[in-house]
């Protein structure tokens, strides 16, 4: 089970809090690095899902299109949108111990291990939605909000392993899923992921046999190409924040990896 993402995701709230207490009506303002959203719509994003995660507005009568994840944090953070920072916080506090209690009895079997589709994101067992949670947190808070990527100068010193690791699993396990059409075609050779730091390991994607999909395997073996950067970078460039040739170093077959990870965008 993934305990330790929800221990994660405990430790990055109390970060969040921190950050967005006595922000000044500029810093709410402030175009976050998230693109499109200031500090407040990314703050209603991060409300939207923790509220609709324990109190879902019922659907309405006439059924909608089906959305992407992205249209869907889309569509909570626009009537959220005039909202103020003391409106968006005072939600963002109300749902907090529901929101904790749901993700810890996730953790328990049988839910556990129940399979669930997240919208385009892929199928995954009930538990790997702290791990989901711990990424979004994670990347919106250290890269989208705190200097040097994001507008925010607080200083919560270096994050930990613990802070890190929970959201790279989720990374992880979602390149297999979230890209079923454009990446497997591009991943004709092993690939080696060396993150370093913090949250850091070593793995080999591997190309799809069949119709099966693309794996990840521990340790690095028989790669055609070998990606090396920071954990924390990986947040960056697997997310497509940046471009990858900014925070990482490849050896081995450049101009193969380099098609890869020009395709690789992790939700």
């Amino acid at each position: 089970m993934t305990t330790a993402a929800v221990d994660a995701i405990r430790i990055i709230h109390g970060h969040f809090r921190t950050v967005l207490t006595g922000l000044s009506d500029a810093d709410w303002g402030a175009p976050s690095a998230c693109e499109g959203w200031r500090v407040q719509d990314l703050l209603a994003h991060v409300t939207s899902n923790q509220k609709e995660f324990v109190d879902p507005t019922p659907p309405p009568a006439e059924p909608m299109p089906a959305m992407t994840a992205e249209q869907a944090m889309e569509a909570l953070v626009a009537p959220r949108k005039d909202w103020t920072p003391t409106e968006l916080l005072a939600e963002y506090d109300r749902y907090t111990d529901a929101w904790f209690a749901v993700l810890d009895a996730m953790q328990q079997e049988p839910m556990a291990s129940t399979m669930s589709p997240l919208a385009d994101l892929g199928t995954y067992p009930l538990h790997k939605v702290a791990n989901a949670f711990a990424f979004d947190h994670y990347c919106h808070l250290r890269i989208d909000l705190l200097q040097p990527t994001g507008p925010l100068s607080v200083d919560l010193g270096p994050p930990t392993d613990d802070e890190v690791r929970p959201g790279i699993e989720w990374m992880l396990d979602g390149i297999p899923q979230m890209q079923p059409g454009v990446l497997p075609p591009v991943v004709t050779q092993p690939l080696g992921l060396r993150l370093t730091g913090p949250g850091g390991g070593e793995w080999t994607l591997r190309p799809a046999v069949g119709d099966g999909p693309l794996t990840i395997t521990d340790g690095i073996d028989d790669a055609a190409a070998t990606v090396t950067s920071s954990a924390h970078d990986f947040v960056r460039w697997g997310t497509q924040r940046c471009d990858w040739r900014e925070c990482s170093t490849i050896t081995g077959d450049e101009t193969y990896a380099a098609v890869v990870l020009d395709t690789l965008n992790i939700v």
